[in-house]
């Protein structure tokens, strides 16, 4: 993986492995989003790093996961080894992460935490068979080995975390997926390769009992206009992804925001005023926009999570 927006974008030709929350609140109704803000005459607030980055450890951090309480948080960190880290706050001060008991020894990426906190899907080359290899994947226009990607699934466990399971092979079909997103319903939003551009391509399955329907190609990308790291409102009222597509510059990634009106998708708006950044993940009161983007450190540069106010930056689709 390459460190930060720019690099990332140009190393994975435009397919890339797809909250402090106000602590103590619940979800509210993604609805409130959908119509214009009261007012433009203020300007909307740049982003700002999420506290804790400014004493984490150096490296790439992105898709920070919290729990519904907004007490812990898990998310990526590449350093070298690329991992699952974990953090927690307490008395308003968060801790010095931790490599998550469920990570380590694989290239484990992108936790997304299901809205009731009940579960955790994340993205790792594990393979899927013990015993077995890494798995190869695919982005930059050329096979990746070691880089593959299925969703594995781990459950809360009292105050601990089970053992990862691998998703079904209806949702696990190759060993290219990446960038998971959970809905309320337990339907999975994740990228692939389009099978003939080989561009990203945003894909979503369906619940169903105890598995999933066929994924669906969704329109927001179509493999020309690629998209990939969705974030969903967990009753899929909108989703918040990354494209390079315009107004994007070239291997640039901007968000952009879509809403789902009478079942159909709109078409996607990059985010006003327009944010560069990967991975984003929503609080679980939908008010904070969380992502990554290029992040200086000294002579350094990381990608690190920064934060918005979502409404501040939501378009208009009356």
């Amino acid at each position: 993986m390459a460190s930060g927006v720019r690099g990332a974008a140009l190393l994975c030709g435009m397919f890339l492995p797809g909250i402090v929350l106000a602590l103590g609140a619940l979800p509210a109704l993604a609805a409130t989003l959908s119509g214009p803000p009261d007012s433009k005459a203020t300007a909307a607030p740049s982003r700002m790093l999420f506290q804790p980055e400014a004493a984490w450890p150096d490296g790439d951090d992105s898709a920070p996961a919290f729990t519904p309480d907004g007490k812990t948080v898990f998310f990526t960190h590449r350093d070298g080894a690329i991992t699952i880290m974990m953090a927690t706050l307490q008395d308003g001060v968060w801790s010095k992460p931790r490599v998550a008991p469920f990570s380590g020894k694989w290239r484990d990426i992108e936790p997304a935490m299901a809205p009731d906190g009940s579960y955790l899907v994340f993205v790792s080359n594990r393979p899927a068979t013990a015993g077995g290899e890494a798995l190869t994947g695919y982005f930059g226009g050329q096979s990746q080995p070691g880089k593959g990607g299925n969703i594995w699934r781990v459950d809360r466990r009292g105050d601990g975390w089970g053992e990862p399971v691998r998703l079904p092979d209806i949702i696990n079909s190759h060993s290219a997926i990446y960038s998971p997103a959970v809905a309320g319903d337990g339907s999975i939003y994740f990228n692939q390769p389009d099978p003939v551009t080989k561009k990203s391509h945003v894909y979503r399955a369906q619940a169903r009992g105890a598995g999933f329907d066929a994924p669906v190609a969704l329109s927001i990308s179509d493999g020309t206009h690629p998209g990939y790291d969705v974030a969903v409102a967990p009753d899929e009222s909108f989703l918040v992804f990354s494209a390079n597509r315009p107004p994007a510059s070239t291997n640039q990634s901007l968000l952009f925001i879509a809403y789902r009106k009478n079942g159909t998708w709109t078409e996607p708006q990059a985010l006003d005023p327009q944010l560069e950044g990967i991975e984003a993940r929503l609080s679980p009161d939908l008010k904070t926009l969380y992502f990554e983007a290029d992040g200086g450190s000294g002579a350094k540069t990381h990608g690190r999570i920064y934060q918005v106010p979502l409404q501040a930056y939501a378009p208009s689709h009356g």
